[in-house]
């Protein structure tokens, strides 16, 4: 996806949030050296999420961490675990499990913080977690996913967010029933709230899921000029990518990776109009 104009005062506000976090004396220090690096680019060809990464490294930088989340990731796994109950219940009620463990894992992706739909705290789900659910799929390809998993083969599963991945095991468990190879890929180093191979660990998702691999590397979402040898081959003879979130809509979108399935929440009006949906819907959607 290439970046759309209304996306440079998210990323501003994005590095503002993450200053607030941590040191809020340097707000102006990381507004000018993120505007410095966002004049550099051609806006109307680059990818979002280039412009993005860098923007986050230098902000992360200026702040002396690599890690200005560390502790609201925390606070979103302990939220989701809170739900966890719940999504099991309803899942194990659910006529078609498959459908309702990808909305739970869906509903799971607002936990996205620094944007301007973000809800004002992790533990906010909790009283706005029905409420996603009943909204249902405002598009939706489950169908086409589950004949892509009735062939078997191989599947990979790329994460987003802390707290959401503890619903993407739940989706994971429904996924395994079918005959397949699972892969799951969390992100390289910790970036935003995405979530990392630590999280796997502590969710045990070897457990579940055939393999474990990173992106490999800092990036927004996946950055495709420097992937690890072992991802480069399982994309490459991979039988479905299922992609959570915006971010990695963002870099799959630049490429012709398929089939692939998106499932995420239209959060940001930019994600929506590229997918030629609405925005604040629950999104299954198959390109082939």
């Amino acid at each position: 996806m290439k970046i759309h104009p209304k996306c440079v005062p998210c990323l501003l506000g994005r590095t503002l949030y993450e200053t607030n976090l941590i040191d809020p004396s340097k707000a102006l220090k990381v507004i000018e050296e993120a505007c410095k690096i966002i004049s550099k680019y051609n806006l109307k060809d680059t990818c979002s999420a280039v412009v993005a990464t860098e923007v986050h490294d230098a902000t992360y930088s200026i702040l002396g961490t690599r890690d200005p989340y560390k502790e609201l990731k925390k606070s979103c796994n302990q939220t989701a675990l809170a739900l966890l109950p719940k999504a099991e219940k309803i899942i194990e009620e659910a006529q078609d499990k498959l459908k309702s463990a990808i909305l739970c894992s869906i509903v799971g992706n607002v936990l996205d913080f620094g944007i301007s739909s973000s809800p004002d705290n992790p533990e906010r789900l909790i009283e706005e977690f029905d409420r996603l659910y009943s909204d249902g799929l405002g598009t939706d390809d489950t169908d086409k996913i589950k004949t892509y998993l009735e062939k078997g083969g191989k599947v990979l599963y790329f994460t987003d967010n802390c707290g959401e991945i503890v619903f993407d095991k739940l989706l994971c468990r429904e996924l395994k029933k079918f005959d397949i190879h699972l892969t799951l890929v969390v992100r390289g180093e910790p970036i935003l709230t995405d979530a990392t191979i630590e999280d796997a660990h502590e969710f045990e998702f070897d457990k579940v899921v055939n393999q474990l691999l990173t992106t490999g590397c800092y990036a927004v979402g996946v950055d495709f000029d420097h992937l690890p040898k072992n991802l480069k081959q399982a994309l490459d003879s991979a039988d479905l990518i299922i992609s959570k979130g915006m971010a990695n809509y963002e870099t799959f979108s630049e490429t012709n990776y398929r089939p692939i399935a998106y499932l995420l929440r239209t959060k940001c009006e930019p994600v929506a109009k590229d997918m030629g949906l609405r925005t604040n819907i629950n999104v299954v959607k198959v390109n082939i």
